[in-house]
This record gives C-alpha cells, structure tokens and sequence, in this order.
C-alpha cells in the first residue's frame, strides 16, 4: 500500500474495547509495540475490525509530538514511545527527526525548526514520541 502518511506500524488486533460512539483498538505489531487508535463503530464494523485481524496503523509525521527530559511527567496521549534519534533532516521551515524504537520500528516527527533547536535534536539523543489515538487511521486489505 501506498499512503502519504510516513508512519505505518503493520500488526495484528490485540484488543478492541466497546465504546457508545468510538470504539478503541489496540494494534500489536510483531515487536510487541503496542498502538492505540479510536475508530467509530460503524468503520469498525465497515472494517470488519475484530481480535486477530491483520491491520496497519497510519499517522501522519506531523501528528508525532516529541519530549526530551520528560522525567516526572504524565502526558494525556495514549500511544507514547521511548526511542533514539536515528537522524534529523533541516529544511527551510521544518525539520524531519526519525526516531528508532527499541523494537525497531522506526517513527518520523515533523517539527518546526526552532523546536529542533530548542529540543537540541540529534542522532543518539533519547526522546519520546507521543500521538493521540485519534491521529492513528487503521487500514486493513479490501
């Protein structure tokens, strides 16, 4: 599948919890790396979403929050993954951080270029990556 979204955490349904307007399902990819989306019912069922089926999360760069020195706080975003910048890239405006997961999937933040700055990003440096559930579109084979 083609997407322009460049997160694409591929895994299985680990769980699905019932909700009155959006339900909340959990993606396990094969690193056990667990994500997070909220999808109406009716797409849930459109999808044919159930424990076991075979799915694809998509998040958008941009929806990637990152934190350094984040000790002592809690953050109201369910998916939050410690990592290691692998690279950042500067543009004009906005810089490209990809960020490696400690099971090797790798997630990319687009932030402006003062946050780079201001966040000191670079290759080695520890961070957090953090997105809300509703910022993960799950995509799954027609």
């Amino acid at each position: 599948m083609k997407a322009s979204a460049r997160n694409q955490l591929v895994g299985l349904v680990a769980s699905i919890r019932d909700g009155s307007v959006n339900d909340e399902i959990e993606l396990q990819t094969a690193s056990g790396l667990r994500v997070v989306a909220t999808v109406t019912r009716a797409s849930r069922e459109a999808m044919g979403l159930k424990v076991g089926t075979a799915a694809m999360a998509l998040i958008k760069a941009s929806a990637v929050t990152l934190v350094t020195d984040a000790d002592g706080m809690r953050f109201s975003a369910r998916n939050q993954f410690e990592g290691v910048v692998a690279r950042v890239n500067k543009g004009a405006v906005n810089s490209e951080v990809l960020l490696t997961l400690p099971g090797g999937e790798q997630l990319v933040a687009i932030v402006t270029n003062e946050s780079a700055e201001g966040l000191e990003m670079a290759a080695g440096q520890k961070a957090l990556a953090m997105f809300k559930a509703g910022s993960a579109i799950l995509a799954v084979k027609a």
